[in-house]
């Protein structure tokens, strides 16, 4: 809903940032600050992306919340900082323009589904799992024994498809043939300049000349007009406490392995 009193920023410029693996948590926070430039009629978006990626679903979302936010006239840079990988990408191609440091990872186009076979360590320890199925593919990934050579293959038509979905968004986001995509999208990272090289990004620059390219693209004032960031993540309780920053890491980290864990990812993993 709008609210007619909601204060208009049309002379403003808004910023969004993506940190860190991009699941669920991400998609709400950022879905809800889009709808917030919406309502604001911001001109301009300042999208900073520092992420290895994340799940699928979520990425693709976002990546549609933002093209529908440029067909109501907003303009929207992309900025890559430290890392914008995989996820981080196919969310960055949305943007009608892409500026990466020189030194940014970048890249690791593709699809990753991890499993993990504990079958001999539970027959070691002695334990079995008794499992009662519906269809013959529904424990398919369970960990007390292996994937069967068709298990495995429909998993890899799963991958496949998924896969062609990042290549065809890559493809129609910079204005390149599929073909050409697929030519570097095996997983294998690259820094900011040989993106450029490539053409997944536009420019090599740090976000503040992200910001100046967004103001001048929307016709703001390139010297005034700094970015007001929306949807900011929740401040930690431990924040304030002696080593709370190890301890939000650590937090963080196995949040992130709870909510991916069984997912396709478009996750840069080494």
């Amino acid at each position: 809903m709008v609210w007619p009193w909601r204060r208009k920023s049309r002379r403003r410029m808004a910023r969004i940032a993506i940190e860190g693996a991009i699941s669920g948590s991400t998609r709400r926070r950022v879905l809800k600050a889009l709808r917030e430039v919406q309502e604001r009629e911001f001109p301009a978006l300042l999208l900073r992306i520092d992420s290895p990626g994340g799940t699928v679903g979520d990425s693709q979302e976002i990546h549609a919340a933002l093209l529908r936010l440029r067909e109501k006239g907003c303009r929207v840079v992309a900025s890559f900082g430290n890392i914008s990988a995989s996820g981080g990408v196919y969310i960055g191609v949305a943007a009608e323009t892409i500026v990466a440091n020189p030194g940014t990872i970048t890249g690791s186009i593709g699809v990753i589904l991890r499993g993990n076979n504990l079958s001999e360590l539970l027959d070691k320890i002695g334990i079995r799992f008794e499992t009662v199925k519906s269809g013959t593919y529904k424990d398919i990934l369970s960990p007390d024994r292996a994937l069967s050579p068709e298990e495995r293959q429909l998993l890899q038509d799963l991958i496949d498809s998924s896969y062609s979905q990042f290549v065809d968004a890559v493809a129609e986001g910079r204005g390149l043939e599929p073909d050409a995509v697929r030519a570097f999208a095996d997983g294998r990272v690259f820094s900011g300049a040989q993106a450029k090289d490539l053409g997944l990004v536009d420019e090599l620059g740090d976000e503040e000349q992200a910001r100046v390219l967004a103001a001048r693209l929307a016709d703001l004032d390139e010297e005034r007009c700094r970015p007001v960031t929306l949807g900011k993540p929740r401040k930690s309780l431990l924040q304030g406490l002696p080593g709370s920053s190890l301890l939000s890491a650590m937090h963080q980290r196995l949040n992130t392995e709870l909510e991916l864990s069984g997912q396709l990812l478009w996750m840069h993993r080494p």
